[in-house]
């Protein structure tokens, strides 16, 4: 081989090496931001993408939007840290924490000025059910397992009324809030639980709440234990200034119509929610 083909074959694998890293350096600056399937991924992403926009004009980084495979997926994507910045239910959190410990928080929304998510068993408006025992022998439907107000607090509040499982006449857990109240306005089955929005959403068409399900701090944001502790100060102070301009705000309504606030969250706020589903309350955390 000439020295001048040896010079070319040098350069060209420069190049090309030089390439691969540029690409891999790009790759790494991107941050992923994880949402749960709470609604239809079009909308989530229609929701986030300001969030992710405005984090990303902040940083200097790329911010992409993820949406879980379901719930599960979704707190293990955070737990593994193989996602960036995740938004979580009460639920998802406090499972998080318990199976791959605490991870930084950054917000905590708030609705309408209340620091609580509120949630609903509803039937349709025509329907002749008044209380959570009549449910028995009847058709229930539920979001995903580890939605907070669409089947975790409702199963309980269901056995606190002798109403197991095992005594419905048939259940079925789907995606997204939105499904369980189209099932309930179909007839398909007889109750279901969503979260407030979308009972405010669809009570008009012909929905009611049979029960108001008992209110728990709301959803927040935390990041993965693998981001540098100065670019998770960067990220809990630009989310938490939200609160301070008109950009800001209608980035939080784009989230949730309601929202009003984000605030600094404390992880004990969650140990109510950890008494009821029997968990172990974590005094190190905070």
């Amino acid at each position: 081989m000439s020295w001048k083909t040896r010079t070319i074959f040098i350069l060209a694998a420069f190049i090309m090496s030089s390439t691969a890293c540029a690409a891999e350096l790009s790759e790494q600056k991107k941050l992923i931001l994880a949402v749960h399937p709470y609604l239809p991924k079009n909308e989530i992403i229609a929701r986030f993408k300001p969030l992710a926009d405005y984090i990303s004009r902040s940083v200097g980084r790329e911010v992409q939007v993820r949406i879980g495979r379901d719930y599960e997926e979704h707190i293990d994507a955070i737990g593994t840290d193989s996602v960036d910045i995740a938004y979580m239910g009460p639920v998802p959190y406090v499972k998080l924490v318990g199976e791959y410990g605490s991870k930084p928080l950054l917000a905590r929304q708030v609705i309408d000025g209340q620091p609580f998510l509120k949630g609903e068993i509803i039937v349709r408006q025509d329907s002749p059910l008044q209380s959570l025992s009549e449910l028995k022998g009847k058709r229930f439907i539920f979001t995903d397992p580890d939605s907070t107000m669409g089947s975790v607090i409702p199963q309980k509040m269901l056995a606190k009324s002798s109403v197991t499982l095992a005594s419905l006449a048939g259940y079925k857990f789907v995606e997204g809030h939105d499904n369980v109240a189209l099932a309930v306005l179909a007839g398909d089955f007889d109750a279901g639980a969503i979260k407030e929005e979308t009972f405010q959403q669809y009570e008009t068409k012909g929905l009611r709440a049979l029960v108001h399900l008992p209110p728990v701090y709301d959803h927040v944001f935390v990041t993965s234990a693998k981001l540098p502790a100065e670019l998770v100060d960067t990220l809990r102070s630009l989310l938490l200034k939200l609160n301070d301009t008109p950009e800001g705000r209608s980035i939080m309504a784009s989230i949730h119509p309601h929202m009003t606030a984000l605030v600094a969250p404390k992880d004990s706020e969650y140990d109510s929610l950890r008494g009821v589903m029997g968990l172990k309350i974590l005094s190190n955390t905070h």
